[in-house]
């Protein structure tokens, strides 16, 4: 419908209903990566308690490791042997995070981990990193209305995310892969390649010499 002045205004009823014949609850819809709205009481106390932790686990010092180890025991929803994440580190839920044994990620860890966050053993990442699973509509009708989505990241044993690396929602790093600084990625990757820029593009496969 247009106003006199030509602008156009969207009535209530024409925006569309995500909710339409959909008896789930928003954690379920969230759970199965479809729209939900994250101010769901049931979403918004699983947040409060995983910044809870979060703030207890960036507040430690580098003597404390084994304070660390059982905060992010209790924060993470699996945490391998050997693990390092340097503080800060930021989640939206933390339970939707695991992290593989000997896995380092240096200062400044940004997962948000709407959607699940598999990292595997023996990655290094670099400082302020960002593994980012949520979406958002198009729509921006939908926007406004604060619907949103996530689609699962897999980082595998062995990867290595340069400084500053952004991974966007839905995507998979294959095994000994080499992110350069950075560079963002937009879209899978396979194992064993160095990729670069923005968005990420594999330079050259890796051979299984050194560097």
């Amino acid at each position: 419908m247009s106003e006199p002045d030509g602008s156009v205004v969207v009535r209530p009823e024409q925006i569309p209903d995500p909710l339409a014949g959909d008896p789930r609850s928003m954690v379920e819809r969230m759970e199965a990566g479809d729209l939900y709205l994250a101010d769901d009481p049931a979403i918004t106390a699983a947040h409060h308690a995983a910044m809870d932790l979060q703030d207890a686990y960036n507040a430690t010092s580098s003597r404390q490791g084994a304070l660390r180890t059982q905060l992010l025991q209790r924060l993470l929803g699996h945490v391998g042997e050997g693990v390092v994440l340097r503080p800060p580190l930021h989640v939206d839920y933390g339970t939707n995070l695991r992290v593989g044994a000997r896995t380092f990620a240096n200062f400044g860890l940004t997962a948000l981990d709407v959607a699940t966050i598999t990292i595997g053993e023996d990655v290094q990442i670099g400082p302020h990193v960002q593994l980012l699973t949520p979406t958002h509509p198009l729509d921006p009708d939908l926007r406004r209305a604060g619907w949103e989505a996530a689609a699962p990241i897999t980082v595998g044993d062995g990867v290595w995310l340069g400084g500053g690396v952004v991974v966007c929602p839905g995507v998979t790093i294959g095994a000994g892969t080499v992110v350069g600084a950075g560079s963002v990625v937009t879209r899978d990757l396979p194992p064993r390649v160095l990729a670069v820029g923005s968005p990420a593009r594999v330079v050259r496969a890796l051979d299984d010499g050194p560097a």
